[in-house]
């Protein structure tokens, strides 16, 4: 049987060499000797005495006993210096396996990657008639160089030598019967190792890159509508999927026109002599102006519908209407001549026709023409 070379002797370091200098020898010898760079037929063994040693040494307890009792050292087998629980708190190990801690799995493979929250603006026309915007933002992708696998290129991530590939470390307790499961400290839970990380990712597998988009907004979109771009979010670690893109709308108000779900409010300013004899006047509507006819008596709050004029249904077919609202204007400032009209119109006005108590309130006649 061969005999086991010291593990400080197989890295390289001194006794006393500290976890950061151990992983470092670690990482320049498996560069040196991984398979997939070293052909020599001796580099494979070599490569597996490096792991062990380094699985040894980068564990405090494990170097511990390893320094006291050499190869010799019990393994699990309740030998002196075993520890039933690993170093972990024995309380908290029976807490976790009765309460739900204890029976846990490492997500191991590939994982999703994160959704992504972008807020566009658009107009008030945008909304109505729907438009195409390219947008950019910045999101993580797979490493183009590795495909994402964290590894330079031309070598291969291997398994991790402290959790044989599973991820998790098991340590069974004598004293309780019990199996506590902890994530692998070597490999994070992966189940393997990248001994020569790419170059171009720092061995991350992913890259934030800007990415540019056009994006296409339905006719009827309303403020905080929200557009799903599947497969547009960040990449998953571990060579995983892409995650979702939403789209959040953020409708910019207009001038004058106000949206009340699928229909379009305008209020519409008329003198009080266009109220009183009536008229036709030209009203603007969201696909240009519309001639409408005034009543003569037209009070503050009139409301007239202009079908087909308001927004198209988000799903659907058909638009919603228009709806134009009153409001008389009383001029502040008149000249001489506009001044003695007016007396002579309230002198040969009736004080009964004033304040009809049969006329609905603004409010009332407004809530009756949208049907509420």
């Amino acid at each position: 049987m061969a005999v086991k070379r010291d593990y400080y002797e197989v890295l390289g370091v001194q006794r006393t060499a500290s976890q950061d200098e151990v992983k470092k020898a670690f990482r320049r010898l498996a560069r040196q000797y991984h398979p997939d760079i070293n052909k020599d037929p001796s580099a494979e063994a070599t490569f597996k005495e490096i792991n062990e040693a380094y699985e040894v040494l980068s564990d405090s307890d494990k170097r511990a006993m390893y320094d006291r009792f050499g190869h010799n050292a019990p393994n699990m087998g309740g030998g002196p210096g075993y520890d039933p629980f690993g170093g972990a708190d024995p309380f908290g190990t029976i807490f976790e396996t009765f309460f739900g801690g204890g029976g846990r799995q490492t997500q191991r493979g590939p994982q999703r990657g994160a959704d992504l929250r972008y807020k566009m603006g658009i107009s008030f026309e945008e909304a109505i008639f729907g438009t195409e915007n390219e947008i950019e933002f910045q999101r993580l992708e797979i490493c183009s160089a590795c495909n994402g696998n964290g590894a330079e290129p031309g070598t291969t991530p291997t398994r991790c030598p402290r959790c044989d590939g599973l991820g998790e470390i098991r340590q069974r307790s004598p004293l309780f019967n019990m199996v506590t499961v902890s994530t692998c400290d070597m490999c994070g839970g992966t189940g393997y190792i990248i001994p020569m990380p790419c170059r171009t990712c720092s061995g991350e597998g992913r890259m934030r890159k800007s990415r540019k988009l056009t994006v296409k907004i339905p006719a009827g979109v309303d403020s905080e509508s929200m557009i799903r771009i599947t497969g547009e979010g960040e990449a998953g670690p571990r060579g995983g999927p892409y995650g979702n893109l939403y789209v959040v709308i953020d409708i910019q108000p207009h001038p004058y026109f106000l949206r009340e779900g699928n229909d379009i409010l305008l209020e519409l300013p008329l003198n009080v002599a266009q109220a009183a004899l009536g008229t036709e006047i030209e009203v603007p509507t969201i696909d240009g102006t519309e001639q409408l006819k005034i009543a003569s008596g037209t009070q503050t709050g009139t409301t007239f519908r202009l079908r087909g004029k308001g927004v198209p249904h988000l799903r659907g077919s058909g638009r919603g209407d228009q709806i134009v609202v009153t409001r008389v204007v009383v001029p502040n400032k008149l000249n001489e001549h506009q001044r003695q009209l007016f007396q002579e119109l309230e002198a040969s006005l009736d004080t009964e026709q004033i304040g009809d108590e049969k006329d609905a309130s603004f409010f009332q006649r407004l809530r009756n023409s949208l049907g509420l």
